[in-house]
């Protein structure tokens, strides 16, 4: 195999290699983003004291950290938005909550 050939496996091997790395960033900031909801509904149920603003300020950090990806092709930018905007609308709900306790929202 020639030098060139060789060079070009190996960089779409680092390709692939970092397509998966982002689906995995992907799958963990889904989780997280359902983890946080699950703790917020805790919280406004009564069973903890504290909001989980911890949380939320650590998820959104990870959140400008992939969104300054440039590397995301179409369907892992999208699945991005997609979850950017259920984590927007769930922010949204618990300001709302948050408010309605008479506490304030970060």
């Amino acid at each position: 195999m020639t030098v060139m050939g060789r060079k070009l496996q190996r960089i779409a091997r680092q390709q692939a290699e970092g397509v998966v790395e982002i689906d995995q960033q992907l799958a963990r900031l889904e989780e997280q983003i359902r983890r946080l909801k699950i703790e917020f509904d805790i919280y406004f149920n009564g069973a903890t004291k504290r909001p989980p603003l911890e949380f939320k300020a650590r998820l959104d950090a990870e959140i400008r950290r992939i969104s300054d990806n440039r590397t995301l092709n179409y369907a892992q930018r999208y699945q991005f938005n997609t979850l950017v905007a259920r984590f927007t609308s769930y922010r949204e709900l618990w300001r709302r909550g948050m408010k309605a306790k008479g506490e304030d929202f970060i």
